[in-house]
């Protein structure tokens, strides 16, 4: 067995999910400003997370999903999907954002699963609130050490790529950790670096 697991946004997907929901709310500028020093690793993850959805509270679900399901792929997505697939690799999608988003993009690449977070939805509008299994700078981590015990998948098997200090915590359990398009916490801690907006580079390394 061997293990590929992708950060979501700004990795597997053109942006950023909180982003594009927050330009349907008008308050993209302030979101951004979070987000940027969250994977900065600037300030905590879970507290970044917690008050940026908590300024989507109102937000109707139909809005929701629209926009996540109409995300744009990375560039070379599918490609490095699937042939890291022909190459033996189980590929999966870790994502501190929402299962709105990484559930649909679970079949648009043909991953072989997810594990994000879930916006919490009263009478059809965000409340504000989220739950889930990717709230914390270190959950990353520590899921992707579960997944090598329960698939019997060794560190020199597994590939991670991110792009933010959320995705820090996969480095350690991984002998390929790659930084797409990454802040320079993550670079300073990669083997592969990749500073061009084309996920299919990253077979390059692979060889």
């Amino acid at each position: 067995m061997k293990l590929a697991v992708f950060d979501f946004d700004s990795t597997l997907m053109d942006g950023e999910t909180l982003e594009f929901l927050a330009r349907e709310a008008g308050i993209e500028d302030k979101i951004k400003k979070i987000t940027d020093s969250a994977m900065r690793g600037e300030i905590d993850f879970f507290e970044s997370l917690k008050q940026r959805v908590s300024m989507l509270k109102g937000l109707d679900l139909d809005t929701v999903n629209r926009v996540c399901e109409n995300l744009p792929l990375m560039a070379g997505a599918k490609l490095a999907v699937k042939e890291l697939k022909n190459n033996g690799y189980k590929v999966v999608c870790f994502s501190g954002g929402f299962k709105n988003a990484t559930v649909p993009f679970v079949e648009k690449l043909g991953l072989d699963c997810e594990f994000s977070n879930i916006l919490h939805v009263k009478n059809g509008f965000l409340t504000g609130d989220l739950g889930g299994e990717m709230m914390f700078s270190d959950s990353k981590g520590k899921m992707l050490k579960r997944l090598q015990i329960l698939t019997d998948t060794s560190y020199d098997d597994t590939l991670v790529v991110g792009d933010g200090a959320n995705d820090l915590s996969m480095f350690k359990y991984a002998s390929k950790k790659a930084a797409f398009c990454a802040k320079p916490i993550l670079k300073e801690n990669a083997n592969i670096i990749i500073d061009e907006k084309d996920l299919s580079i990253l077979l390059d390394y692979l060889k």
